[in-house]
């Protein structure tokens, strides 16, 4: 005995119903709740739609859906983060790392003949903060007006678009070296901020252009029905 296609529109409600905004997660538990009901069938074939329902539902313990959510959250973002790591290892290796290189010799020469130094490179890293969480705004926002006009969100895209710390993270262990005791006073560690503002700009760009432009592929290859979904 199948479900019919009442009863899984059933169940993606059933779903939205428990705190499961994401159509992918919706997906997920849809398959899983309907393989069970139609395995509880086999066994006992009198018993309704909503009550093999309910007993399914009850085996997800006191929180509900709310652990698989939490599991799938942590393992995309693990995986997002993956992403960004593998795109920001290929700004060191060649022929990009001769750029980079470059990019980050140039930023020691400036600073090492500024006069104040501590003031301007809290005004760069300010400046890379402030664009970071303003663009951050701006993707998750257009991401919310696609989910609107489609009716579907996807977790992988909300990660990809807006969900993001990596740089605002970097800023307090920024501000601490800064202040240490005659760290612009060094080559050293004027080289090692010089490093820290150039791989921010990199982590920046990586975050809010190079991914969010591959994020199609990278969503089609998370989500079989994504690409489906978004056939041309």
């Amino acid at each position: 005995m199948k479900l019919t296609s009442q009863q899984i529109d059933r169940l993606y409600q059933f779903t939205r119903q428990h705190y499961v905004e994401w159509y992918d997660l919706q997906t997920e538990l849809v398959d899983h709740l309907a393989n069970s009901i139609e395995a509880q069938w086999q066994e006992n074939p009198k018993i309704s739609f909503e009550d093999a329902l309910q007993v399914e539902f009850k085996k997800f313990g006191v929180f509900g859906f709310m652990d698989v959510v939490e599991q799938r959250q942590l393992a995309l973002n693990k995986k997002y983060n993956s992403i960004i790591w593998k795109h920001f290892k290929a700004f060191f290796t060649i022929p990009k790392v001769i750029l980079t290189s470059g990019i980050i010799g140039l930023t020691f020469f400036l600073l090492k003949n500024l006069r104040f130094k501590a003031d301007v490179v809290l005004i760069v890293f300010g400046i890379i903060v402030l664009s970071f969480y303003f663009s951050i705004i701006y993707l998750s926002r257009k991401n919310k007006k696609i989910s609107k006009s489609t009716q579907k969100k996807w977790l992988f895209k909300e990660i990809i678009l807006g969900r993001s710390s990596l740089v605002g993270m970097t800023y307090l262990p920024i501000q601490i070296i800064i202040h240490s005791e005659k760290v612009m006073d060094n080559p050293y560690g004027i080289f090692i901020i010089s490093f820290l503002i150039v791989a921010m700009a990199l982590i920046e760009y990586i975050i809010l252009i190079e991914v969010p432009r591959k994020a199609e592929d990278y969503l089609k290859e998370t989500y079989p029905e994504y690409a489906l979904e978004n056939v041309n």
